[in-house]
């Protein structure tokens, strides 16, 4: 019997439909389960450590203690090294006080007026504040929240950016550069207390992609799937170029998302220039998150390739500007301490990496900054 083809038939397509949306809806459901049993698990942790060293008198090598018994239990995850255990312990601490939750949401009002947020509050009933900022906390990935105690101390502004997160589904890069663009304290200054600036549309980033990334969550439920922070990256890039240009230091635009061919792969830079003084190519590349050790690697990599294939007979090495929303110095250091090739990494400034002859002809750090930070404002 001949099989019947159904691919485009409405009947095949409307089934289609309801099935995308159907698991659309279990993965954020999944991620969401995942995410709220394994924050609520640190807090109860947290508070045991707490509870006991108080009762019992234990010192803090209890915790170290505690870290090897459940890592050789459970040798298959990540998340009870010592340091780890201690982000616990300071997380409940954090969280725990109800005077200080008080008078922060006392600052701040009520979040902006959300259904979800209502159905929440609905179920809680009769819970204590204390329960209730527990609820919204088990709704932000542990990352998150490990960037919020260490960037933000103002109980009022953390509170803020808990409720933004939340409301908005933003990524924790998404997050470090609304930190970084004190969203808190200008929504003070324009007197939107009860709001949250829309400063980036919520579809920019999915919040349950991010909590099964926070979740050690296995492969079925969606890992693959990609945070969509390209836009943002993008829409940086091109206020990056704008404001480059406009600096009049002698920098030609080459192009953007610049093609580089090497055998049979290609590869992309965010952005190429000819420097008309320097006499040399200057690639960038923007980062919305923090640095990592392997983006000074892949810059090396890219200016060996301009160098080769790309620079001219009369031109100086190619130099590289790696531009991201944080880095740690020491870690760049050791990044950058084998690399022949001129790279600097900002942390949205200029990293003093670059040789001596290069200052004053490159953006100085206060323009990189303003560069970026002009979009996020």
């Amino acid at each position: 019997m001949e099989k019947l083809h159904v691919q485009h038939t409405s009947e095949y397509l409307a089934f289609l439909g309801n099935l995308k949306d159907r698991i659309a809806v279990a993965r954020r459901n999944a991620g969401r389960a995942v995410n709220r049993e394994l924050i609520l698990l640190y807090w109860d942790i947290g508070k045991g450590v707490v509870e006991r060293q108080k009762k019992l008198g234990w010192g803090e090598s209890v915790i170290d203690q505690l870290s090897n018994d459940l890592q050789r239990t459970f040798p298959g995850i990540t998340g009870f090294s010592d340091r780890n255990l201690r982000d616990m312990k300071r997380f409940y601490l954090e969280y725990s006080q109800p005077l200080i939750w008080r008078q922060a949401v006392a600052k701040l009002g009520n979040p902006v007026k959300n259904e979800k947020r209502r159905q929440v509050v609905a179920k809680l009933g009769g819970a204590s504040k204390t329960e209730k900022l527990q609820q919204l906390v088990a709704e932000i990935p542990w990352g998150h929240h490990l960037t919020l105690l260490n960037k933000v101390k103002n109980p009022a502004a953390r509170l803020y950016y808990l409720r933004a997160t939340s409301h908005f589904g933003w990524s924790r890069d998404i997050l470090i550069n609304q930190i970084k663009a004190d969203a808190f304290g200008r929504s003070l200054q324009a007197g939107k207390t009860h709001n949250f600036p829309a400063a980036l549309p919520a579809q920019l980033a999915e919040q349950a992609e991010e909590a099964l990334k926070s979740s050690y969550s296995p492969e079925f439920l969606g890992l693959a799937g990609t945070v969509k922070e390209r836009k943002l990256e993008e829409r940086l890039i091109n206020q990056l170029r704008d404001f480059i240009l406009e600096l009049g230091y002698g920098f030609c635009f080459i192009g953007q998302q610049h093609r580089l061919a090497l055998g049979t792969k290609e590869y992309f830079i965010d952005l190429l220039f000819y420097h008309r003084f320097l006499k040399a190519l200057v690639a960038i590349e923007l980062k919305v998150g923090p640095f990592q050790p392997e983006y000074a690697g892949k810059m090396d990599f890219y200016l060996n390739v301009l160098n080769a294939h790309e620079r001219g007979p009369a031109d100086n090495p190619s130099i590289g500007i790696i531009l991201c929303a944080e880095k740690d110095n020491l870690e760049v250091e050791f990044a950058l301490k084998a690399k022949t090739n001129p790279i600097g990494v900002a942390e949205y400034r200029l990293q003093p990496k670059l040789p001596a002859k290069l200052r004053g002809k490159l953006p100085t750090a206060k323009q990189l900054s303003a560069a970026v930070r002009t979009y996020l404002r």
